[in-house]
């Protein structure tokens, strides 16, 4: 079964402060992870990594990452930043 996409407000506000390549790869990215996960051979594109039991990560474009966390009810998108940034999300422990 398929999960809903929820992405926080502030993984919206983020993309639009990127230029318009790098905020199209990122959508690119979501609509994948959308459509994908959960299917470890079909969602190898956006490299998924899973950090926790319900923490994630995958690639937004060469240099962004999303954290995401896998809900039963839906996928939550609830981070995008480049690497450093998103280790330094993680060790904060916002995300479980």
């Amino acid at each position: 079964m398929k999960k809903p996409l929820v992405v926080k407000p502030q993984v919206f506000a983020r993309l639009a402060t990127l230029p318009q390549g790098e905020r199209d790869e990122c959508w690119d990215a979501l609509l994948q992870l959308s459509e994908t996960f959960g299917r470890p051979h079909v969602h190898s594109g956006i490299g998924i990594r899973k950090f926790g039991k319900h923490l994630f990560e995958c690639r937004g474009n060469r240099n962004l990452r999303f954290l995401f966390l896998d809900l039963e009810t839906a996928v939550e998108v609830r981070f995008l930043g480049n690497q450093d940034e998103v280790h330094k999300e993680m060790k904060s422990r916002k995300h479980g």
